[in-house]
């Protein structure tokens, strides 16, 4: 009886973490390049049951009675890098990645492209969020403050927001400067790691390839344009509403061997 206590436990903790998951992703769905998670849910191994029996003779007798499930959990939250819909917004500091050709891995059927951005710290992160902005510096930075770099992982400074960017990622400032927008490529997205904010980081210390010199690859940059989130609302609001019912089916029978428990322990104890 108690194996069913874990069982239905873990059911509850893996869907209470799946609802999270989708809470985030709703909270997410006017975040510009916001990729949504996906959750993987994995069974623990399955325990076979044996009853073990000794006759009067002393021999012993194995009867197999079938397999226990031991419940599951939420191995880990995927994100979805298919690329969200353009959004005209007008603004000269929105640019937007447009996927023509990013081919993937044997693994992925699409790779991913990023811009490039670095923090306070010198470190390099990748993003999908062009929504962009020039500091008190004049340079082109992330609403967060981290620096938009160029082709040489180089800050981009610029005189005024009047500037131009090209298909081809060339940023033209007003006074003449000429800038190329940094954009990485990775042919396994799913091995970056999800910072927050719509931020990713490598996770060995080697940074992306240049998807301006990456073969097979092909994409443009469009100014005034942001990508939207690809955050489907009324599905995540649908599968948390699955996700609540199976919690609330898993706490009613966690409640009722709680009840089952109290009388053995309260009754029967008595007899």
């Amino acid at each position: 009886m108690f194996k069913g206590f874990y069982t239905a436990a873990s059911g509850m903790l893996a869907q209470q973490r799946k609802t999270e998951m989708l809470t985030n992703n709703v909270a997410n769905s006017n975040t510009p390049g916001f990729k949504a998670d996906n959750a993987s849910i994995r069974t623990f191994p399955e325990l076979l049951q044996t009853s073990v029996e000794k006759s009067s003779a002393g021999a012993t007798k194995k009867t197999e009675i079938g397999s226990l499930a031991t419940g599951v959990y939420m191995q880990e939250a995927i994100p979805n890098f298919v690329q969200g819909d353009m959004r005209d917004t007008g603004l000269k500091t929105d640019i937007a990645l447009v996927d023509i050709n990013v081919p993937g891995n044997e693994d992925n059927k699409n790779g991913s492209l990023f811009f490039n951005v670095q923090n306070a710290d010198g470190d390099m992160r990748y993003t999908r969020n062009g929504n962009f902005m020039l500091n008190s510096q004049g340079f082109l930075t992330t609403a967060d403050g981290f620096y938009v770099l160029d082709e040489n992982n180089n800050a981009i400074e610029l005189p005024d927001e009047n500037f131009t960017v090209s298909d081809d990622g060339m940023i033209m400032g007003s006074n003449g400067e000429a800038f190329r927008l940094g954009v990485s490529y990775t042919d396994n997205p799913q091995n970056l790691i999800k910072e927050g904010n719509g931020l990713y980081r490598q996770a060995e210390e080697a940074g992306l390839g240049n998807a301006y010199t990456s073969a097979g690859v092909d994409f443009q940059l469009k100014q005034g344009y942001l990508e939207s989130s690809n955050v489907d609302t009324s599905k995540s609001m649908t599968e948390m509403m699955t996700a609540y019912r199976s919690f609330e089916a898993n706490q009613k029978i966690l409640q009722a061997y709680d009840q089952s428990m109290e009388k053995a322990a309260n009754e029967i104890g008595k007899i």
